[in-house]
């Protein structure tokens, strides 16, 4: 049974010590993350959460599992979605992580020394055991949470670049420009076709032009895909003009057979805005 009030209250009087000791003896010639900054802020809010992590870990003496883990679900999030963590590489913290284990180890047997004789070395390997224990499902909790918060920032920021890699820019009230710069692959070209649509469909726009002059290479999928979005936005009756169409982009749409009817195609943008304007 390694459930102790005495220890509970020895481990707690000494938390603030624990964090102090801890940021002390930190490495700070490590090149990033939230150990080496030397901002106040920053230095006062990783005290903080060290601290609160103490707090919360000495109850594991006190409390059921169940309970236990529930009250510490909070500093995991916090942990996991603090911009500062964020930027720190994931395997200092686990070092920060093995290094507080430590003192744990380190403060358990030095309660024991202090009361010879009154606990049994089963006990304290209990106690040790339970700290390792615990420590290894904190750090896996955070590391999971951690990596699913990452994803989730990646995702945004790849849904973000793709929205600024796709623009529709009003030229006048009905027309619209997309020019397309850089490599086209297969989920770019998907978002291209659901965002062209739906922009377009928003912005009331009745002639789109698509200028491909900066598009390095399309395969065949992403040709069709192009199409299909040429088909999509004549079906919401807008009308399209592609311009810079290189030859072998062009070779291909040959080579699948996709229809030209739909669209109408000049070699230049110049050339296309000059027909709309009568230039």
């Amino acid at each position: 049974m390694h459930r102790n009030k005495a220890l509970y209250e020895f481990l707690l009087d000494r938390t603030l010590e624990l964090t102090e000791q801890w940021y002390n003896s930190l490495d700070k010639s490590d090149e990033t993350g939230v150990y080496v900054s030397t901002d106040p802020k920053v230095i006062k809010g990783v005290k903080n959460q060290n601290h609160e992590f103490h707090k919360r870990f000495c109850k594991v003496f006190v409390e059921e599992e169940s309970q236990f883990f529930e009250t510490f679900e909070e500093w995991i999030l916090d942990i996991a979605q603090d911009p500062e963590h964020l930027r720190t590489p994931v395997h200092l913290i686990l070092r920060e992580f093995f290094r507080t284990q430590q003192q744990y180890l380190a403060l358990v047997k030095e309660f024991v020394s202090l009361q010879e004789g009154k606990f049994t070395k089963e006990q304290m390997d209990s106690w040790n055991q339970i700290i390792i224990k615990t420590f290894s499902e904190v750090m896996t909790w955070f590391t999971r949470e951690h990596d699913t918060y990452s994803q989730k920032q990646l995702q945004a920021q790849q849904e973000m670049i793709l929205a600024l890699s796709s623009p529709i820019i009003s030229l006048t009230r009905n027309t619209a420009l997309l020019p397309l710069i850089g490599d086209i692959d297969t989920a770019r070209a998907k978002f291209l076709l659901e965002n062209t649509l739906q922009q377009c469909s928003a912005k009331g726009v009745n002639h789109l032009f698509i200028d491909l002059s900066g598009v390095v290479m399309i395969d065949t999928l992403v040709a069709h895909q192009l199409f299909q979005m040429i088909e999509g936005l004549n079906l919401l009756g807008v009308q399209s003009t592609l311009s810079g169409l290189r030859p072998d982009i062009a070779q291909t749409a040959v080579q699948l057979g996709l229809p030209f009817d739909k669209v109408s195609i000049t070699s230049t943008l110049e050339k296309a805005i000059n027909q709309l304007f009568n230039v």
